[in-house]
């Protein structure tokens, strides 16, 4: 790790001044530098999907996957997967607008990444470099084996895509109101993924009266299971390893994990009992478990049985899982949510039963198993909330629409330009 120094060449031009370069000796740089962010500000702007970057990334790709540690993380793989050149040509097709109109990056990104997801500061640098913008992005705090590994990679391909460098800085510095002032007060658009707190916070620091803003809250997410139609299913260890990677390789805090599962069709019991001890299975080999959890989930588990009536806790073999069967849905249910392998469970005859817990902003994803088509009623009510419906295992697959944002239109500025 590179940490800033105080002798930095300043430009003609420079948008920080010298109080604020020393307030950079405070910012870890794991890629860039300080003399890159004095810059950034004055670094043009590219066409989203740009050659260079299409083709830096599709060497990250290559390169993390080369690296043996790799395959120990199912979030890293996935990554390396959609960093692919057919990957990043595929999204091209669908959001490389064909009109008379030209798109351009917004100019400098400044990105803060959740403290408690290890992947999502990597997918938030990529959006920002696929759609032309210089991006600062501030990584977790926590030191990640992945955010390692990811790093290492981005490092080592820099250094053969010269033309990209000035457009990447993955910072991490402890709080700051300074710097997060003065990044603020530089950028073109402030990509805030931490959360209704730390959304607050950043709210303090002003942008220029141009900038944009995209903020991503805290939410939560679900999972429908069709019991019919999973008793079909014959890959069943394949379904437990997919909603093990959605729920417990973040540990519950992305919020895409489901906190809920609720469970549709005739044979319920028979489909709990299989699909518990399969996803039981796969967390005794590869979760690392600690009593703390444990301790936490079954103090969760017990104030949901005090504050509502009805309530079950299920016998389980072990804390690994703790579910919580609730005879009622309701919004505020989420708020005593907890992670770490903690579910609630709720067993549905009519998806309309469900209208009150998605109509909230705060529903994010359906994970599902089943029938897609079901969810057309809901969904038409006019509800609030849910703005993905996926299978499941597929509810960490990030893309360029995320919670309800096109990110290709909020990242990039279109010149209108009139035929004759």
């Amino acid at each position: 790790m590179q940490k800033s120094g105080g002798a930095v060449t300043h430009m003609q031009q420079s948008l920080i001044n010298l109080e604020e370069m020393e307030a950079l000796d405070d910012i870890i740089f794991l890629v860039g530098s300080a003399e890159i962010i004095n810059k950034m500000p004055f670094i043009q702007s590219r066409i989203p999907f740009d050659d260079d970057v299409m083709s830096f990334l599709n060497e990250v790709s290559k390169e993390i996957m080369s690296i043996k540690e790799t395959r120990q993380y199912a979030d890293v793989v996935t990554l390396a997967f959609w960093l692919r050149k057919a990957s990043l040509m595929k999204l091209k097709e669908r959001f490389h607008k064909q009109s008379s109109n030209l798109h351009l990056g917004k100019g400098l990104a400044f990105h803060i990444a959740p403290s408690n997801v290890p992947v999502n500061y990597a997918y938030s640098l990529v959006t920002g470099l696929l759609m032309g913008n210089v991006n600062i992005v501030r990584v977790p705090s926590k030191d990640f084996p992945q955010v390692r590994l990811i790093n290492r990679a981005i490092n080592k391909c820099l250094d053969k895509h010269e033309r990209v460098r000035q457009y990447v800085c993955l910072i991490r510095y402890e709080r700051s109101s300074k710097l997060n002032d003065l990044l603020s007060s530089i950028a073109d658009i402030r990509i805030v993924w931490g959360g209704d707190a730390t959304i607050a916070e950043l709210r303090k620091s002003p942008l220029k009266p141009r900038a944009s803003e995209i903020t991503f809250a805290d939410r939560y997410s679900l999972a429908v299971i069709d019991s019919d139609k999973y008793l079909e299913l014959e890959n069943k260890d394949r379904i437990a390893e997919d909603f093990y990677n959605d729920t417990y390789l973040t540990d519950q805090n992305a919020c895409t994990s489901p906190r809920m599962v609720i469970w549709m069709g005739e044979q319920k019991k028979k489909a709990k009992d299989i699909f518990w001890a399969e996803l039981h299975k796969v967390i005794s080999k590869k979760y690392e478990y600690r009593t703390i959890q444990g301790v936490n989930k079954l103090t969760s588990s017990y104030l949901l049985a005090v504050m509502n009536e009805g309530v079950k806790i299920e016998n389980t073999i072990d804390n690994l899982i703790v579910r919580v069967n609730i005879p009622n849905v309701s919004a505020n249910l989420m708020d005593l949510k907890d992670n770490s392998g903690f579910f609630m469970e709720y067993d549905c005859d009519n998806i309309m039963e469900l209208r009150n817990l998605c109509d909230d902003a705060r529903c994010q994803t359906i994970g599902y198993i089943g029938n897609s088509n079901v969810f057309m009623p809901l969904l038409e009510s006019g509800i609030k909330g849910v703005d993905r419906i996926v299978p499941i295992g597929n509810t960490m697959d990030f893309d360029l629409i995320w919670d309800g944002y096109n990110l290709y239109d909020r990242m990039t500025r279109e010149i209108v330009i009139d035929a004759m």
